[in-house]
């Protein structure tokens, strides 16, 4: 620490703010926000971290500068501010290579609606509301709304003196001709908003009585457009799914999965009592901390969030969100009203919260098929890395994993899953029961019966010779099997095994485990075919307990 950065550090208060850290060539590399800065700023410099990232950051440490705010939720404001502008390098950046797309009305006399990618850069002004995180259904949505809200569908008139084809096929009121009076536009206008905040009931009431002034007034043909309007809507209503009978309640119900590398997020928009939204977001991060980087998400996502705020949010848990006061503040700040969190511990609550985490489980198991797909097409790459990194003697194509699956010695199974050019080869998965070590639990002995079985049947039909074989544990596991393949004179086959614990890789005769980074695709296919080891090798275990439950019940 140079005598500067140390000068600083005596004279931080114990008052709340944002501190804000630069290396040695004066670029911030980190920015963060406390309750009281003098505490927090020491804790960088006079403990030792667990995280490596943490540690590396404290080291390039140069300079040290401060802002003084008048509370806690005022430095959460303006932390999010700074990292916004300076993007520094240390602090969690949100990447899913998307730009989301927001619904736009525009601020015209006659307002259109559009799709825009870039709310702070588009040049056209007005009130927006998104983001959207599937197109498909945002378009979809588009055509419903033009088709039952006719607004204007051109910047510019298409001709001076007469309407244009929009008109005639009911989807403008063409405006630019006088054929609808400023203030039937403005209640239109009104309820697309309406909509697009997720109040249809309150929506459906003023088409109704909208309908019935028109029918009293004998303005039977305006009064036939509402009606339509009045059908499309209750049809489409009929088809969301009513989750509470209280139909003031409004909340936003989100689940997390962070796993292998990947960040998957799904919140269910919960309005007037209906399921009427969910909002997907996925990101492949590198080793970040679960709690920090759901933090940002939710700061990120609530801060640029133009669709109506909800009145409650359900979270995962206590320890993602940390202080719930501090977080319920700064929501009433951004809102401009209450909004309360809380984790669902109602019954109706867990209800949402499960449906939730299931879709949050299909959006994490599309988001590990899209990485695997990408480790195919990019396997010669991986291949590369890991015969290099690993010093194997062969380019794995076709790569082998056991496992070992039992309870306190009974039932003990193992599994051989099979993994060619990165992805699962189920037609070549093997099953085996355990005999040696039958009531008496012993993985090392039961890793070797299994390695000398498979060996024995080296190039027998559907038994291709492996070029790498993984075993699922430590430097034991590992030397066990190699005493099998060399008692048995085996040789041109590369053997590692992967320890859970740490993720860490072994080689054979090597006491110093191999560390490949967390993120990489390397570390992803490897994890990936211990995991599908230990997933095969658990389902037939549960089949064989079945079965002998089965047997001394009869």
């Amino acid at each position: 620490m140079n005598a500067e950065l140390e000068q600083s550090l005596k004279l931080v208060p114990p008052l709340p703010g944002c501190y804000l850290y630069y290396d040695k060539n004066g670029e911030i590399i980190y920015v963060g926000k406390a309750k009281n800065l003098k505490k927090r700023v020491s804790s960088y410099f006079h403990k030792k971290h667990d995280r490596v990232k943490v540690a590396v950051l404290v080291s390039k440490i140069e300079k040290m500068e401060y802002i003084i705010t008048d509370s806690e939720v005022e430095a959460l404001i303006l932390e999010a501010h700074l990292i916004k502008k300076h993007k520094p390098k240390y602090n969690i950046l949100l990447k899913d290579d998307k730009k989301y797309p927001y619904f736009l009305i525009t601020d015209e006399d006659y307002p259109r609606i559009i799709v825009v990618r870039k709310k702070n850069t588009n040049p056209e002004k007005g009130r927006y509301y998104g983001p959207y995180t599937n197109g498909r259904a945002m378009y979809s949505t588009l055509d419903f709304l033009k088709k039952i809200f006719p607004l204007k569908q051109c910047k510019t008139p298409k001709f001076s003196n007469r309407p244009c084809l929009y008109y005639h096929i009911g989807k403008c009121l063409a405006p630019c001709q006088g054929k609808v009076t400023p203030e039937e536009y403005k209640n239109l206008v009104a309820q697309v908003e309406l909509f697009l905040s997720g109040k249809q009931s309150e929506l459906i009431r003023k088409i109704k009585t909208q309908m019935e002034e028109y029918a009293l007034n004998e303005q039977y043909e305006k009064a036939a457009l509402m009606r339509d309007s009045y059908m499309d809507l209750q049809k489409t209503l009929e088809h969301q799914k009513v989750v509470y009978e209280d139909t003031r309640l409004n909340e936003d119900v989100i689940s997390v999965i962070y796993e292998d590398g990947i960040f998957a997020v799904t919140i269910l928009l919960i309005r007037e009592g209906r399921l009427i939204d969910k909002k997907d977001f996925t990101y492949f991060v590198e080793n970040e901390d679960k709690n920090e980087f759901f933090k940002t998400f939710f700061q990120e996502y609530y801060s640029a969030l133009m669709l109506e705020y909800p009145d409650k949010i359900i979270a995962p848990d206590m320890e993602l969100i940390g202080d719930k006061q501090l977080y319920q503040d700064w929501l009433e700040v951004i809102s401009h009203k209450k909004i309360k969190i809380n984790y669902g511990k109602t019954k109706q609550g867990k209800e949402l919260a499960l449906l939730a985490a299931k879709n949050a489980g299909i959006l994490y198991d599309n988001a590990k098929l899209k990485k695997l797909a990408s480790i195919r097409n990019d396997f010669n790459e991986v291949g590369v890395y890991l015969q290099e990194k690993l010093k194997l003697e062969n380019f794995p194509n076709r790569i082998e994993c056991y496992d070992i699956s039992h309870i306190q010695g009974t039932n003990t199974v193992a599994s051989m899953v099979v993994f060619h050019n990165g992805m699962p080869k189920k037609t070549a998965y093997k099953k085996f029961k355990v005999r040696a070590t039958e009531g008496k639990p012993d993985d090392f002995l039961s890793m070797k019966e299994v390695l000398e079985r498979r060996l024995s049947r080296l190039g027998g039909k559907n038994w291709e010779r492996p070029d790498l074989i993984i075993i699922d544990g430590g430097k034991g596991q590992l030397s066990s099997v190699m005493e099998v393949a060399e008692n048995m004179g085996i040789e041109g086959i590369d053997f590692i095994s992967l320890a859970k614990r740490e993720e860490e890789v072994f080689l054979p005769y090597q006491s110093k485990s191999v560390r490949i980074p967390i993120e990489s695709n390397a570390m992803y296919l490897i994890q990936r075919i211990r995991d599908e080891a230990h997933r095969f090798a658990i389902t037939y275990h549960r089949e064989l307990r079945s079965k002998s439950l089965k047997h001394k019940k009869s």
